[in-house]
């Protein structure tokens, strides 16, 4: 078992430990559940971190608020990513001040207000599948599908023009990149998201509306319990956000469908079992190639697998936690009879996914209208060609030529 007290360690190997390709998970964070739960590592960026690969261990650092998000803000901290200018946003505060925030911005993420946008997220894969038919096979799923449909969907949510939606596509890979181009790419940037929106809020004054952009408006206009900065970042958090991790999931489990046709057939045959299908996808499929944000220890704290002291840098392993043996029974097989299914794709505590419900929509809607309106769907091209984009936080395919 891992432990600070009083061991010497070898130099911890570098973190990830692999390239990341296709939607397998690296064996190595078996291996490390049943032997260094808790182990060092050396991240990409500011040296070494607490690895936590076990699932009641990764819950613990993300609901516990002895772990610190706001304590990582403007610091050299052990990361994933290159150290570039940061404000303070809903992703990096910490309670209390995380907890006014959330429960503001989460008006407009009500259940309701989720399901009152079914119909159109409905209306837009359609829309987009219309597309795909008409061009014909073969052709490129995340070109035509599941690339545009989030996008569409954050643009109906913010009340921005979908026909802008090249700037959200530069903007999030950048925000997105781990390779050796990731500063260029962030310096690329720069303001210019921020810029845009803060227009994008100039406009809303101007031309009040129902978005989500217009309840956070009004949320620090009419309440003033939104500072400005406060409503841009959120804005920012979500256009960036909001859609590239929905379009890498859509795109990794439509591709683990197509490779799996005994799996596809048994949705085919079985429409009803679509939502738990999801669930076990969200389960299943790894989505971050790494890990999420680091965290610092305002305290000491034991783990399972040893002791994190004060100002120990900790990062979590959701993708290693969702496949804990403890929690889930043959946790690498993909099964949507499963139940429970208690797993941590959205993340759990204070930080666990506002759009996570939105996220839920969009996929059954994608998924599920394929299913019945392409039932032949096929990848065009061997499983081994597909290609996967790299140096990236997140997984997902480049590209998905499909037949039909």
């Amino acid at each position: 078992m891992a432990s600070t007290e009083g061991q010497a360690t070898p130099t911890p190997p570098s973190y990830p430990f692999r390239q990341a390709r296709g939607v397998g998970i690296d064996p190595e964070f078996a291996r490390l559940r049943h032997e260094a739960p808790l182990a060092r590592v050396t991240m990409p960026y500011g040296g070494q971190a607490w690895l936590v690969t076990r699932y009641e261990d990764v819950r613990t650092v993300l609901a516990d608020r002895r772990f610190s998000r706001a304590a990582t803000l403007g610091r050299d901290v052990p990361r994933l990513v290159p150290l570039v200018q940061q404000v303070p946003s809903i992703l990096t505060l910490d309670p209390p001040d995380h907890t006014r925030q959330r429960r503001l911005v989460s008006r407009a993420f009500t259940p309701r207000r989720m399901e009152e946008l079914r119909p159109k997220v409905e209306q837009f894969v359609d829309e987009l599948i219309d597309e795909l038919v008409g061009h014909g096979p073969p052709a490129d799923l995340v070109a035509h599908l599941t690339r545009p449909l989030p996008v569409m969907v954050i643009c109906e949510l913010l009340g921005v023009p979908f026909g802008e939606r090249h700037l959200f596509y530069t903007w999030s890979e950048a925000m997105r990149s781990t390779g050796a181009d990731a500063v260029a790419k962030m310096k690329q940037a720069g303001q210019l998201p921020w810029d845009y929106l803060a227009d994008s809020i100039s406009v809303e004054r101007e031309n009040p509306s129902d978005s989500v952009l217009g309840t956070l408006v009004r949320a620090r206009d009419e309440e003033d319990r939104l500072s400005e900065q406060e409503l841009v970042s959120f804005a920012v958090t979500l256009l960036l956000a909001g859609h590239e991790t929905t379009t890498d999931e859509l795109g990794n489990f439509l591709y683990t469908l197509l490779v799996n046709p005994e799996h596809h057939d048994q949705l085919r045959a079985h429409p009803d079992m679509l939502e738990p299908a999801v669930e076990e996808l969200l389960r299943f499929v790894p989505i971050g190639t790494l890990s999420g944000f680091t965290r610092i220890a305002t305290e000491d704290v034991r783990l399972s697998g040893g002791l994190v002291r004060a100002g120990d840098s900790v990062v979590v392993q959701a993708d290693s936690a969702n496949r804990d043996e403890s929690v889930f029974e043959a946790p690498d097989e993909l099964d949507f009879r499963r139940e429970p299914n208690r797993h941590l794709a959205f993340g759990y505590g204070p930080h666990h996914c506002l759009g996570a419900q939105l996220a839920r929509i969009e996929l059954r809607a994608a998924i599920g209208a394929l299913l019945v309106r392409l039932p032949a769907l096929a990848l065009a091209v061997a499983e081994q060609e597909v290609p996967w984009k790299l140096g990236r936080s997140a997984l997902g395919p480049q590209a998905l030529p499909v037949t039909w």
